[in-house]
């Protein structure tokens, strides 16, 4: 029978190092959360071969004298914990075994002198053996030095990464550290080149800008939400500025770099309505909450934690996060706010205006209507009228077919607008205006979807129940027996935005009204929209998310749609709808709703600057 046995250090060293130093990046993690909280007001990073052959971290930090050098060495030795309230901890480590983890499977030398010390010490571990100790020359602080990462396990060595992409690890474990204390400067090198540099001193979305995107500075929005002893703070980009994967979501909790499920579904949950389903918003949060509130030991790297009330957390993010983005008005990351636009933000939701009402209510079929003015010829060009009229003048098939119509005269209250006054249509779906400082090209559709939903959301948002719009014969809707169910459940909350719905049968759903803002409809593919965005994220979202993505699927099919041909004054009243509508610089997927071309842009297309 099996015998149970005491394992040698050098095995439980190397069990230790399984669990701590998967790659470079994790072992450079532990060393630079090391120097941060010995107080360090710099910190110097150099990789050589993406940090397979080497990795050297320096900081100017409270440093160690030779005794505490070798008790540092010692498996559960740490300075982090002073007492054994091991939930209460505020540093960013205290795993002990971290330095002899690492030690045990590198060539490893730890060099440190304290401040008023004549000179350094140093200590040299050779794959868990101690090979040399003596004096060291550097200044006050410490340095570690790590070589031939697993050069005495080929099995571990093997399955590391090119070095290119231990690098790209590196990096990423060095700027969300660097994020995290925009008080603490940051240098890093690899294989002699600097790839990082940031000075200390910098405050918390200047330092994100820099890191993460420049263009944060313009097309982000600053958080600063406090609630109770809970506060979040960071910077976020508008939906506009995304990106297809979700690497530039930086989420720290009390400093501490995570990537939590929580914390990214509740990201995703307040950009539900504002961005397509296979775009990421860019953004970095810092969650700080009371040390008894959150469990960092939940994870050996660190990486996750358990919050004592989730839903307080998710809850505290989106409201933040959609409080922030609300206070953005109509900006987006494609339209840089013009000087007019510096000052606006949105009203109230106004009443419907007469002219956009009948966009809800009515049928538009084109109705093209050919016109051809030919241009007039000077009497100086007389003479060339004949060979204008045999060589220049188009054929009837080349004649513009389209539809003409006056434009509204510039008013001179028509500079106060910051969306200017409708020119025309293109292609039965782009608006063209012209503002006081440029032209303004807006999509009907996607200007149309942000005005349906943040009215219906408005409609909802009181105590009583939404406008609604009965059908004169209740329509039947075929589903499966588990979309009918979930429908049966979220039946009240619907009701309340106007969409009352009856069970009829094990499969099917009786449709009694719709939300009167969406008029006409196809009530079919509504429904069964809805019964989709239930059965993706039903019981894992609160209940205002879920509201949100049944309000978003409803705006889309209440909404204008591209082709649709409008007159002037619809076009116009739709531009004024916008300008009092929160977040209608970009529709319900994250795409703008209108770019606008200044004077300057526009006599650059034409050489004239």
């Amino acid at each position: 029978m099996p015998i149970i046995r005491r394992l040698p250090d050098t095995l439980i060293n190397r069990i230790a190092a399984g669990e701590v130093v998967e790659r470079p990046a994790s072992a450079l993690k532990e060393l630079v959360e090391n120097a941060i909280d010995a107080g360090s007001s710099q910190i110097t990073v150099r990789l050589t071969q993406g940090g397979l052959d080497g990795i050297e971290v320096t900081d100017d930090g409270c440093a160690m004298d030779p005794e505490q050098m070798a008790l540092a060495l010692e498996r559960h030795a740490t300075s982090k914990l002073p007492d054994e309230a091991i939930e209460m901890v505020t540093t960013l480590g205290f795993r002990g075994e971290a330095l002899p983890s690492i030690a045990s499977v590198s060539r490893f030398t730890l060099e440190s002198r304290v401040r008023g010390a004549d000179s350094g010490w140093r200590r040299v571990v050779d794959h868990g053996a101690m090979v040399e100790e003596g004096p060291a020359a550097l200044p006050p602080g410490t340095r570690i030095r790590v070589e031939d990462l697993f050069g005495k396990i080929p099995a571990r060595r093997k399955f590391l990464r090119s070095p290119r992409s231990e690098y790209a690890a590196c990096l990423d474990v060095v700027r969300r550290l660097a994020m995290a204390r925009p008080d603490v400067g940051f240098t890093m090198e690899h294989d002699g080149r600097r790839v990082l540099a940031v000075q200390p001193g910098e405050t918390a979305p200047q330092r994100v800008a820099r890191i993460v995107a420049r263009e944060l500075a313009q097309d982000g929005v600053v958080i600063d939400q406090e609630r109770g002893q809970a506060t979040l703070t960071g910077v976020a980009g508008l939906p506009t500025f995304n990106r297809g994967v979700a690497d530039h979501q930086y989420l720290f909790v009390n400093g501490r770099p995570v990537r939590d499920k929580l914390l990214i579904g509740a990201v995703r949950g307040a950009y539900a309505d504002m961005l397509a389903r296979d775009r990421h918003a860019v953004l970095a949060l810092f969650l700080d909450l009371p040390p008894e509130d959150v469990d960092v030991n939940v994870h050996p790297a660190k990486t996750e934690v358990r919050f004592r009330d989730p839903a307080f957390v998710r809850g505290f993010i989106v409201t933040g996060l959609r409080h922030a983005l609300e206070g953005a008005g109509q900006k987006s990351a494609q339209t840089p706010a013009a000087p007019a636009m510096a000052a606006w933000r949105a009203e109230p939701i106004a009443p419907v205006q007469p002219a956009l009402a009948s966009l809800f209510a009515r049928q538009y079929a084109p109705t093209p209507s050919p016109s051809y003015a030919p241009n007039r010829v000077s009497e100086a060009g007389a003479a060339w009228r004949g060979y204008e009229a045999e060589v220049m003048a188009p054929s009837a098939q080349a004649l513009p077919q389209g539809r003409a119509e006056m434009a509204e005269a510039s008013a001179p209250e028509a500079a106060e607008h910051p969306l200017g006054v409708a020119r025309g249509q293109v292609a039965g779906t782009y608006i063209i205006a012209e503002a006081s400082d440029g032209l303004v090209i807006v999509d009907q559709h996607a200007a149309h979807e942000r005005i349906v939903l943040e009215r219906l959301r408005a409609a909802g948002a009181g105590d009583k129940v939404a406008a609604a719009q009965a059908l004169l014969i209740p329509e039947v809707v075929e589903l499966e027996e588990v979309d009918c169910d979930r429908l049966e459940d979220a039946a009240p909350t619907l009701t309340e935005i106007g969409l009352a719905l009856e069970r009829f049968g094990p499969t099917a759903m009786l449709v009694r009204s719709v939300p009167a803002a969406l008029g006409k409809g196809d009530v079919q593919a509504l429904v069964r929209d809805v019964a989709d965005d239930l059965a993706a994220n039903g019981a894992a979202l609160l209940l205002g998310e879920r509201l949100d993505l049944v309000l978003a699927t409803m705006a889309c099919h209440g909404s204008v749609r591209a082709g649709r041909t409008l007159n002037v004054a619809e076009m116009n009243a739709l531009l004024r709808e916008m300008e009092v509508t929160p977040r209608s610089g970009q529709c319900n997927h994250g795409r703008p709703t209108w770019v606008k071309l200044a004077h300057g842009d526009i006599e650059k297309l034409f050489g004239r600057k």
